[in-house]
Order: structure tokens, then sequence, then C-alpha cells
């Protein structure tokens, strides 16, 4: 058979198999808005201690949001938000941000920047946090609220 037949009886297959069209890996239900608002954090080092800034994050809840991350301390800092950041809920990453273990957080190179593009959870208040691999006891914490964007 050639290829474009191949090809063509494949596309046939997963048309019959995937009725519904392929879902993303991580599964999520639409976003409540079709709005993908950048937001901008900021980490630097006070007292050999990283802060992030600003200290409290207000996001629209259960929407895709594309967060730049700027490290502009020289220690590589674990950028932490228990449940945002668990697979299911990313839906990029790119440039100096790394995805760690522990699922709820991305580790950022020392002066470096990166983009994750991630799906917010349900409206309420939360906590994030930087913490910097050579700091672990000196962690910085905010607040972040997470806001019904239809309210």
């Amino acid at each position: 058979m050639p290829i474009p037949a191949r090809l063509a009886a494949a596309a046939a297959v997963l048309a019959v198999v995937l009725p519904g069209g392929a879902r993303a890996a991580n599964d999520l239900p639409p976003p409540k808005t079709d709005a993908m608002p950048p937001v901008e954090v900021t980490i630097t080092a006070e007292n050999g201690a990283p802060r992030c800034a600003p200290a409290e994050l207000r996001l629209p809840a259960q929407t895709n949001v594309d967060l730049h991350v700027t490290n502009q301390s020289n220690l590589q800092v674990s950028l932490t938000a228990p449940q945002i950041f668990q697979n299911k809920n990313v839906l990029h990453h790119d440039g100096d941000v790394v995805h760690v273990a522990s699922n709820d957080a991305y580790l950022v190179k020392a002066n470096g920047k990166g983009e994750i593009r991630l799906r917010t959870i349900a409206p309420g208040e939360y906590t994030y946090g930087c913490t910097a691999t050579s700091k672990q006891d000196q962690p910085f914490t905010g607040k972040l609220t997470l806001i019904d964007p239809a309210k």
C-alpha cells in the first residue's frame, strides 16, 4: 500500500477510535474564558534569600494563564504553587524552567527567564512561593488569589 494510502487509512482508523476528536493529555475541561492573560513574576534576592514579586497574585480561576518568570538573582530557585503546577494543569513550559518531581514546583535557573502556560484551579486563596535550593530554610511565601472570571 503506498504511503498516502496508509496515511489515509490511519486517519480513518483514528477518526473511528477517537470520535470526540483527539484530547490533550491533561484532558482539562474548557477554560472559563478564552483570554490568556500574561502574568509577570520576578525573583530577586534579599540577604541571600529569594523574594517573589508581586507578593500577591490575583488571577482568574479555571482559566489559561501565560506566566512569565524572571529570576534576577544568582540563586537557583524553586517556584512553588501547590496543585497549580501539577502536570495536568501545565499546558506548556519553555526557557530556563524545569518541572520538578514534587509536581508542585518549577526550578528556575539563576538569572534565568522562562514561560509557563497553565490552567488555574478553582476560585479561592492559595499560597505560592520561592525557595532557593541553597537556602531552603528561608522560603518566601506569597498569596495567590484566584477569582471567578464571571464575577
